[in-house]
C-alpha cells in the first residue's frame, strides 16, 4: 500500500509538491494557514483538506512534506514527529543551527524519515556528473564554484544566500564529502537590510576551495555549477536544453621551458536522461518511507548547510 502523505504549505513551492504527489497517486491532504488557499488546492487535485492543528493526528496521513516559511519548519517538524509522521521539509529546514538539530535529533531517536529538499541532488545531469568525478573522469577535483542569479524572488526573512545557495550548498558538500573548514561572506544590500546579491568563499581540509555567488537581483538567469579537476573540467548549467546541460572540457594547462602553455578543445556534451528533478525526489520520497532507508539529503547535511549559511552571512543592520 502506497504511503499516503499530505502537503503543509500551500504557496509556490508547496504548489508543486501537491501536484506531483498527486501525479505519483500518493497525495492524502493538503494544510495551510491560510484554508481559502488550501481549499483550491483540495478542489482542483481532489483531496482533503485538513487544518494544520488537526495535520498530525490524522490517522490516515503517513508522512508530511512541507513548505512553509524556515522559521516555521523546526517546530511543525517537532509535532510531526511526535505523532509518528515521516517528513521531507523543504529548504532551509530551520533558521537557526540549533533548531535544526533539535528536530533531527527528534527524528532519528523516534525512527522517523527525516529528508530535506535539497531537490538539485536529484536532477539527471547532477547525478552523472557525479558518477564521473566518482569514476576519477575529471581527475582530482581541486575547485569548484556556482553561480545562481535571477530577478526574485524577494523574502521579509530570507536573503538571497539563504534563498538560493542551499541548492548549490547541497551539491558542493556531495561532490566534496566533506565540511569546509574555513568560510568567509560578502554581502551588498540594495532594497533593505537583507543582502540581494551574496558571496561565499570555502577551504576545504584537503585543500579544495569553492566559490559561490548568489543574486536575486540580477537582469538574467544564471543557474552553473563548474567542477575544476586535474584531468578535465565539468560544467552542469541548468539554462541549457538537455542536450548540452552537462558539458565537460578536456583542456590542458603545463610547463614548457619555464613557461605556461595550454591548449582547448570543443566542450564534449555527456548525455543525460531526462526527467523532472522534483519528482525524483518525491519519488526517492517514497522508497524511503516503504523500505525505511536513509535518504540521499539527510538532516544532517541540511545542518551543515545551515552552518555554512550562518557563517557566511554579512548583517546589514
Amino acid at each position: 500500500m502506497k504511503p499516503r502523505i499530505a502537503v503543509l504549505g500551500c504557496g509556490y513551492w508547496g504548489s508543486n509538491h501537491i501536484r506531483t504527489l498527486k501525479s505519483l497517486d500518493v497525495l492524502s491532504a493538503v494544510s495551510d494557514a491560510n484554508r481559502p488557499r488550501a481549499e483550491g488546492f483540495a478542489s482542483e487535485q481532489d483531496c482533503r483538506v485538513v487544518d494544520p492543528e488537526d495535520l498530525f493526528e490524522d490517522k490516515e496521513i503517513d508522512a508530511v512534506v512541507m513548505a512553509l516559511p524556515p522559521q516555521f519548519h523546526a517546530d511543525y517538524a517537532m509535532k510531526a514527529i511526535a505523532a509518528g509522521k515521516d517528513l521531507l521539509v523543504e529548504k532551509p529546514i530551520a533558521l537557526t543551527v540549533e533548531d535544526a538539530e533539535r528536530a533531527v535529533k527528534a527524528a532519528r531517536k523516534a525512527n522517523r524519515i527525516y529528508m530535506v529538499g535539497h531537490v538539485l541532488r536529484f536532477h539527471p545531469a547532477f547525478e552523472t556528473l557525479k558518477t564521473l568525478i566518482d569514476a576519477g573522469e575529471l581527475g582530482e577535483v581541486r575547485y569548484i564554484h556556482s553561480h545562481r542569479l535571477g530577478l526574485g524572488k524577494f523574502h521579509t526573512e530570507n536573503d538571497a544566500l539563504w534563498d538560493l545557495a542551499p541548492h548549490d550548498l547541497s551539491m558542493i558538500l556531495a561532490i566534496t564529502g566533506s565540511a569546509p573548514v574555513e568560510v568567509r561572506g560578502e554581502g551588498a544590500a540594495l532594497l533593505d537590510h537583507l543582502s540581494d546579491f551574496a558571496h561565499l568563499h570555502m577551504l576545504f581540509e584537503n585543500g579544495l576551495r569553492s566559490h559561490l555567488f548568489a543574486s536575486r537581483l540580477n537582469p538574467y538567469r544564471e543557474r552553473r555549477l563548474t567542477v575544476v579537476g586535474t584531468k578535465a573540467m565539468a560544467v552542469f548549467d541548468d539554462v541549457e536544453p538537455w542536450g548540452r546541460k552537462l558539458a565537460v572540457y578536456r583542456h590542458a594547462v603545463w610547463q614548457d621551458s619555464g613557461q605556461w602553455a595550454f591548449t582547448t578543445n570543443e566542450p564534449t556534451y555527456v548525455p543525460v536522461e531526462e526527467g523532472m528533478p522534483l519528482t525524483r525526489e518525491l519519488e526517492h520520497f517514497i522508497d524511503c518511507i516503504e523500505t525505511r532507508s536513509e535518504p540521499r539529503t539527510t538532516g544532517e547535511e541540511a545542518i551543515e548547510v545551515l552552518r555554512i549559511l550562518t557563517a557566511g552571512t554579512v548583517s546589514h543592520d
